[in-house]
C-alpha cells in the first residue's frame, strides 16, 4: 500500500479541469491490490473555499481534509496551514509521496513539506491554464521561492508539451512526463449529437478573459440568424458579457446557461453542432477533448497545449486569436462543408477514444509516476 498526500487549492464541489483529473485518476486506482500490481491510498489537503464544506470527508478514493476560513486571505495562508496539517498527518500516516496539483499555493505547501521531509518524494502536476508571462508576474515578489517548487520536485507530470517546456524553463532537472488530461468515454461518447433546426454553437468555459467568449459574441453579429450560441459556465466577466449580448441585440440568439454539473454537460453537447473556445491561453483544455469524444467538431486557437491534439482540418479547425472574423469564417466553413465536418468528427472522436480515455491516463499515471515513488 502506497499512501500519497495531495495538496490542492480547490476540490469538489468546486471543479475545473484539474479537480476533475484528480477525481478521475484516483477513482481508477482502487485501494484493493491486484495480482502483481501496487495499490494506492490518497489523502488530500485543500481549502474550504466557502466555509460550508465538511472539514473531513471521503470523496471517491480520497480522504479530503479542508482548512481555511473561506475568505480572501485563505489562499495566502494556505501554504503554511497546509504544511502544518501535512506534518501532523505524516506523523500518523507516513506518506510515501506528496502530490501537488499545480505550481501555485499548493506547490508552495508541497515544497515546504519537501524541505522538512527530504526523503518523501515530491510529485508536481502542471495544469496551469493562464499565460506563463501572467503567472510569472503574479509571483514576481517570491519568484526565487516559486522556482524552487520546480527544482525541488522529484517528478513532474505536465498535461501538455507546452507546460513541459514551462517546467524546464523554470529549472526543473527531474524527469518530466507529458501525460494529458482525459475524458470519460462512457459519459461523453455515449450520445451523438441529435439533428435539429438551425445551428447551435456551444462553449463550456469559465467566463474569464483567457477563454475568448467575448470574441464569439462579437462574431455572432455577423453570422446568420439561424445560428445560436449557448454558454455553459460562470465567472468574473458574466455581467460584462451579458451586457455585450444585450447591446448587440443578440438576446434571442445567445443563452447563458450558468454553472452545469460535469455529468450533465453531454446533454448540452448532444444538442450542439460546433464547440468553440477561442482561447488566449490554454494549458490543455479538457472541454475540447470532451467535445471531440461527443462527436461535436471543435474550433479553437493554436495556443498553449491545444496543438497537442488539434490539427487544423484534421481533428478540428484553428481560428486566429482575438479575431471575431476568423471565428465567423470557420463557423460558416463547417456549416457549408458537411464532408469536412464529418471528417473532423471521425478523426477527433477516434483520437479521444484511443489516447485520452481516463482509463488510459490513470494507467499511465500509475506506471510512469506513482509506481516510481
Amino acid at each position: 500500500m502506497k499512501r500519497i498526500l495531495i495538496f490542492s487549492t480547490a476540490y469538489h464541489p468546486f471543479v475545473g479541469g484539474a479537480e476533475i483529473a484528480v477525481k478521475e485518476i484516483t477513482g481508477r486506482l482502487t485501494p484493493k491490490a491486484s495480482a502483481g500490481e501496487a495499490d494506492f491510498e490518497f489523502d488530500m489537503i485543500t481549502l474550504n473555499l466557502d466555509s460550508k464544506q465538511k472539514p473531513v470527508e471521503k470523496i471517491g478514493n480520497v480522504t479530503v481534509y479542508r482548512i481555511g476560513a473561506g475568505n480572501k486571505l485563505s489562499k495566502l495562508f494556505f501554504p503554511f496551514q497546509a504544511f502544518i496539517k501535512a506534518r501532523n498527518l505524516h506523523r500518523k500516516n507516513r506518506y510515501d509521496a506528496t502530490w501537488s496539483i499545480m505550481a501555485s499555493y499548493s506547490g508552495f505547501a508541497a515544497m515546504f513539506f519537501k524541505h522538512h521531509f527530504k526523503d518523501v518524494p515530491f510529485i508536481l502536476t502542471l495544469q496551469e491554464g493562464d499565460p506563463i508571462p501572467y503567472i510569472k508576474r503574479q509571483v514576481r515578489f517570491v519568484y526565487p521561492l516559486f522556482k524552487r517548487i520546480f527544482t525541488r520536485a522529484d517528478s513532474i507530470q505536465a498535461i501538455s508539451n507546452y507546460l513541459a517546456g514551462f517546467a524546464k524553463d523554470m529549472g526543473a532537472t527531474c524527469p518530466v512526463a507529458v501525460i494529458p488530461n482525459g475524458v470519460d468515454i462512457s459519459l461523453f461518447a455515449g450520445t451523438a449529437p441529435k439533428p435539429h433546426d438551425g445551428v447551435v454553437l456551444i462553449t463550456t468555459s469559465r467566463l474569464v478573459e483567457k477563454n475568448g467568449v467575448e470574441d464569439v459574441i462579437t462574431a455572432m453579429s455577423s453570422l446568420p440568424e439561424n445560428i445560436k450560441f449557448i454558454i455553459l459556465g460562470i465567472g468574473e466577466l458574466e455581467i460584462k458579457l451579458k451586457k455585450q449580448v444585450h447591446d448587440r441585440g443578440l438576446d434571442l440568439r445567445i443563452q447563458f446557461i450558468g454553472q452545469v454539473e460535469h455529468k450533465n454537460i453531454p446533454t448540452y453537447l448532444a444538442v450542439s453542432d460546433i464547440f468553440i473556445r477561442p482561447s488566449l491561453s490554454e494549458g490543455m483544455g479538457n472541454s475540447f477533448i470532451e467535445a471531440m469524444a461527443a462527436g461535436v467538431p471543435v474550433i479553437a486557437t493554436p495556443v498553449g497545449g491545444i496543438p497537442d491534439f488539434l490539427k487544423d482540418k484534421e481533428t478540428g479547425l484553428f481560428c486566429d486569436v482575438k479575431n471575431p472574423k476568423s471565428i465567423a469564417d470557420n463557423v460558416l466553413l463547417l456549416t457549408e462543408n458537411s464532408a469536412l465536418k464529418e471528417h473532423l468528427i471521425f478523426n477527433a472522436r477516434a483520437l479521444a477514444i484511443q489516447k485520452y480515455d481516463w482509463n488510459i491516463i490513470a494507467e499511465r499515471m500509475k506506471t510512469e509516476i506513482f509506481a516510481k515513488v
